[in-house]
């Protein structure tokens, strides 16, 4: 007789593949055993899991775009049996003034909607990671000690970002009315934070972002929201959910959800993130470690860009020492380029690049990729053929080791970081842990 497989308790649908796994590592963190899916699976079969987190490229595409992939999302996660819904996004709001964000939530929420879920007509919005210095006070975001726009994600090179206040961003993204839930409300608890949820259901709010300036601010948020069939924020809030469910008598512990089996074969570092982090991270392994950078004008020009990087690190290979390839630079350089070659082309085609590249030390006997930037993960997973990944443990806040579950070739190791996270020494710490030593 066939053991039934059980079903997820948490169905997440998030709008980059580092975001994703980002996400997943918080809930692997909370002893929610967790499979990240890349993209939408075509099969329904029950994927044994306490989460599921389902990795889209839904960030920068046309809103309307991004919908449809999201409601897509839901509607297997629904199949699967998850009782709550996670719309994940970057804890900056990465975002435009068309959306992604609102959009996308309306479409959530009206979806849900029609179920008659209670309450699901409403819901917060909360990207706070304070343990990435992400916070929230009186709807302004922070990046550590300075308002988002003055952070460096003014720069950025497909979202920018020139407004800290997150109600003004997302009213303009969003039909539903967006209200504030004050610091002051999640400072006194849990039912003053439902409290304020009842004062701003009654006043139209549909959507409320929340302040949050510590952990125990999201473990307060996660708590309030329990019955709430739909919530939308950063990984950070993800914090107090598997204690809902585990209070509920569903969740039971897993002191081993972290584990991951081991991955023989060589390692490469690819990165294609414009972030501060990320350059300061390719500039400490620079001093010390073999590096190729790509030249997008060079690739435009029809150059063997891709060539030349594996030719370059084909005798480190055969010596079995790690190579880091990278495209990443300046914000000035990245405007120049985008100058000359349009914003969506120049991205485009820096993806594509590293792309080609993972394809090619894959075949040169690379199975562990530390892979820097969001666009450029979702990228390098595709090329390689990733449809699920089993989350392991923590490299650096925000940022899981991973194992590709579902690949038609040998397993592989994965570190997947968004750009703006990971210390200096972000790419040696985790080529260590993927190899199975201490981060």
């Amino acid at each position: 007789m066939t053991a039934t497989k059980k079903r997820a308790l948490l169905g997440c649908i998030a709008d980059d593949f580092t975001g994703a796994t980002d996400l997943a590592n918080m809930l692997v963190r909370g002893g929610m055993r967790t499979v990240q899916t890349i993209g939408v699976p075509v099969s329904n079969e029950t994927i044994e899991a306490d989460a599921l987190v389902v990795a889209l490229k839904s960030r920068t595409i046309a809103a309307a775009d991004a919908v449809v992939q999201s409601l897509a999302a839901l509607d297997w996660l629904r199949a699967q049996g998850c009782r709550q819904f996670f719309f994940k996004y970057c804890s900056t709001f990465d975002s435009t003034d068309g959306g992604n964000i609102g959009q996308v939530t309306d479409a959530l929420l009206d979806a849900l909607s029609a179920d008659g879920a209670n309450q699901s007509t409403f819901t917060i919005a909360c990207p706070a990671f304070p343990e990435n210095g992400r916070t929230i006070f009186r709807g302004h975001l922070f990046v550590g000690d300075v308002l988002l726009n003055e952070s460096g994600m003014e720069n950025h090179p497909l979202t920018p970002m020139r407004d800290a206040n997150l109600l003004r961003v997302l009213q303009r993204q969003t039909r539903s009315k967006v209200g504030l839930v004050r610091y002051g409300a999640v400072a006194n608890g849990v039912w003053s934070v439902r409290a304020a949820f009842d004062a701003l259901r009654n006043d139209g709010v549909r959507i409320a972002i929340a302040d949050a300036v510590s952990d125990a601010d999201l473990h307060t948020l996660g708590a309030a929201c329990a019955e709430f069939p739909l919530i939308t924020g950063g990984s950070g809030i993800a914090l107090g959910l598997p204690g809902n469910f585990r209070d509920a008598g569903l969740l039971d512990d897993h002191a081993d959800a972290a584990q991951l089996p081991p991955v023989e074969g060589l390692s490469a570092v690819l990165a294609g993130s414009a972030s501060k982090a990320t350059n300061a991270q390719v500039a400490t392994w620079r001093e010390t470690r073999p590096a190729f950078r790509v030249d997008p004008l060079a690739a435009a020009r029809g150059e063997a860009v891709v060539e030349h990087a594996l030719a370059f690190a084909q005798p480190y290979l055969e010596r079995a020492e790690p190579v880091l390839i990278y495209a990443t630079t300046t914000p000035d350089e990245v405007k120049a380029v985008q100058r000359e070659l349009g914003v969506n082309q120049a991205g485009h085609l820096v993806e594509s690049t590293l792309a080609a590249l993972a394809r090619g030390l894959r075949e040169r006997g690379v199975r562990k990729f530390v892979v820097a930037g969001g666009e450029t993960s979702g990228a390098v997973v595709q090329a390689l053929d990733v449809r699920t990944l089993r989350i392991g443990g923590q490299i650096d806040p925000g940022v899981p080791a991973t194992v590709a579950t579902a690949t038609d070739s040998e397993p592989l190791a994965l570190a997947l970081k968004s750009g703006n996270f990971g210390s200096t020494d972000f790419f040696a710490k985790a080529l260590r842990h993927l190899d199975g030593g201490a981060s």
